[in-house]
């Protein structure tokens, strides 16, 4: 296996996960270990090894910059067929399905995207018209209060439904007249984007048939970025050839404020019960810059103020 010019330069673990077949992957580790490494070669392996169709990929990363890399670095392995594959973010994949699929929502293919800015400018009209003092009730508190709804799968009427005070029953009204508006514009906005992606799959089987049997392989990088929403959608695409493979770590997310979370990891083996797990975390296991890596970390300084205060009040206590 090692003889392999794709497996060439990994380490036995990486190797095994590059070649695995027969059930989900999922490799958990830390930053510089070379998890993006790992999956590029994973998804070369297939197309070269295989005989996987380029178009039968989709593989998920969390910036344009990242996935035309991702993208650069299969074709040198493989060649120019790894330029028929999809690998994008998750908007951007999102995109690609609704410019097919959003007329079964009243939108038509042509819709027009709304960015941060646009959506805080409709619901500063929105607040107007519902006599709102923007003082009192920020626009872009608003706009955030929406963002988490629609990443835990809550449309307007599922979030009245969850209110518990008069701040959130605002909210509503927010949320309702801002949906009806960005629908006449024939406008969504980014989280508009996953949610009504998802409303299809959830609606529509014919699409979901479609979309599981075109993408027979789902590949995620950065993993611990997911937030529900995100991993609802590939759960359903992946859902009948279970041929997912995600890498991750479990100690660091910089998407939790779009509500990103490790739960995603923590239970994917729930999902996908023939799940097989690579891991590299034990210090052994580690190169020298990966441990270095650790020790400035977000992760240690977090886990050093904590002890650190911890002891000052067991100190606090005895004396």
């Amino acid at each position: 296996m090692l003889d392999d010019p794709l497996v060439q330069g990994l380490n036995p673990q990486q190797a095994a996960a590059v070649v695995h077949s027969g059930t989900p992957l999922l490799v958990v580790a830390g930053a510089g270990s070379g998890k993006t490494r790992v999956l590029t070669r994973r998804i070369a392996y297939l197309m070269a090894r295989r005989n996987v169709r380029p178009f039968e990929i989709l593989a998920i990363t969390f910036t344009n910059k990242a996935a035309g890399e991702m993208k650069e670095r299969v074709a040198d392995l493989v060649g120019p067929i790894a330029k028929s594959m999809w690998v994008s973010t998750f908007h951007s994949a999102c995109v690609r399905i609704l410019r097919v699929e959003a007329h079964r929502l009243g939108y038509s293919n042509n819709f027009t995207i709304y960015d941060s800015a646009d959506s805080q400018r409709l619901i500063a009209l929105v607040c107007k018209d519902l006599n709102l003092d923007p003082k009192r009730y920020p626009p872009r508190q608003f706009a955030s209060t929406i963002s988490n709804a629609k990443n835990e799968l809550l449309g307007p009427a599922d979030y009245l439904n969850s209110t518990n005070n008069q701040y959130e029953q605002i909210c509503a009204d927010v949320y309702s007249l801002y949906q009806k508006r960005l629908g006449q514009a024939n406008a969504m906005d980014f989280d508009d984007l996953l949610l009504n992606t998802h409303i299809i799959l959830e609606k529509f089987p014919d699409v979901l048939y479609k979309y599981q049997h075109k993408f027979r392989y789902v590949l995620i990088d950065e993993f611990q970025d997911t937030n529900y929403l995100q991993y609802e959608i590939v759960r359903k695409i992946a859902d009948v050839f279970q041929n997912i493979t995600v890498v991750g770590d479990d100690a660091q997310s910089i998407y939790a404020f779009r509500g990103a979370t490790i739960d995603n990891i923590l239970n994917f083996e729930k999902d996908f019960p023939e799940l097989k797990v690579f891991m590299k975390n034990h210090i052994k296991d580690c190169k020298p810059e990966e441990i270095d890596a650790f020790f400035t970390s977000e992760v240690f300084r977090f886990c050093f103020s904590f002890f650190i205060s911890w002891l000052h009040n067991s100190k606090s206590d005895r004396s």
